[in-house]
């Protein structure tokens, strides 16, 4: 379990110390602890994310960093939750307010404004990753306050998705395809597809160049919308959401809220 940060502090030292060519320390909350080691293994590369920074400014030469662009993905799950709901409230279980959940978060709440703007998201932040307990607590208070469709991201939407099936109520997912948890339930997911980024890392090392890239996935490259077969996504919602997806790498979508 990893989410403990000193744990996970430990464990990037010992990965560059037994010799591996490529350390990747997968959440934001693990940055300092990798520039921390990253100083004292400069032939080694590491990565971090999701995140922008590479440390180039503090004079790092051997740190990637990778991000989602996750706000695309969940403008086009905000299409969906719109023409989903019949109630007009939709409940978010958001982990922390940063990174790309706030960055999906935004995205989702645009895409639901621009097709049902007097719809109602409602938004709570567990303040946790993992806790699952926490998320299916505000997936129950979202149901209570009248939500009929849910979304929400990391590892602690176990929880929350439990819930959603309990209460018949569909998901919505990001980051991994979530179907398998309530397969009758979890209608649409963003999934990030990280195999070319660490590709390349990979290759860049071999080559000598140890870091200074950032890698951002986006619809167009690396970010896939898959729409399950469930007789709750209609010829019609999935028409939109293609429109949405095609419209996004387009550039004629802008899937970030206006400030």
């Amino acid at each position: 379990n990893m989410f403990q940060v000193a744990d996970a502090a430990a464990a990037i030292r010992d990965y560059a110390a037994d010799g591996n060519d490529l350390v990747i320390a997968h959440g934001t909350q693990y940055g300092n602890s990798m520039f921390e080691v990253a100083r004292d293994f400069p032939e080694t590369s590491f990565a971090w994310g999701t995140a922008t920074d590479t440390g180039a400014e503090e004079g790092f030469e051997n740190v990637f960093a990778y991000e989602a662009k996750a706000q695309e993905g969940g403008y086009v799950n905000g299409v969906i939750a719109a023409m989903l709901s019949q109630a007009g409230i939709i409940g978010v279980v958001g982990p922390v307010e940063a990174g790309d959940a706030k960055l999906y978060i935004d995205g989702f709440v645009a895409g639901v404004k621009a097709t049902k703007p007097d719809a109602e998201v409602n938004i709570s932040y567990t303040g946790s990753f993992g806790d699952t307990a926490l998320a299916a607590e505000a997936a129950n208070t979202h149901i209570k306050a009248g939500a009929d469709v849910l979304t929400g991201s990391a590892q602690q939407v176990v929880g929350a998705i439990g819930v959603a099936a309990e209460n018949s109520v569909p998901w919505l997912g990001t980051q991994s395809d979530q179907t398998s948890l309530a397969p009758d339930y979890v209608v649409a997911n963003q999934i990030y597809d990280w195999v070319g980024a660490v590709k390349d890392m990979i290759e860049l090392h071999k080559t000598g160049t140890l870091g200074g890239k950032v890698y951002n996935l986006t619809l167009a490259d690396g970010l896939r919308m898959s729409l399950n077969d469930n007789p709750l996504i209609t010829d019609e919602i999935k028409a939109a959401a293609e429109q949405a997806i095609e419209e996004i790498k387009a550039g004629t979508i802008d899937p970030m809220p206006a400030e």
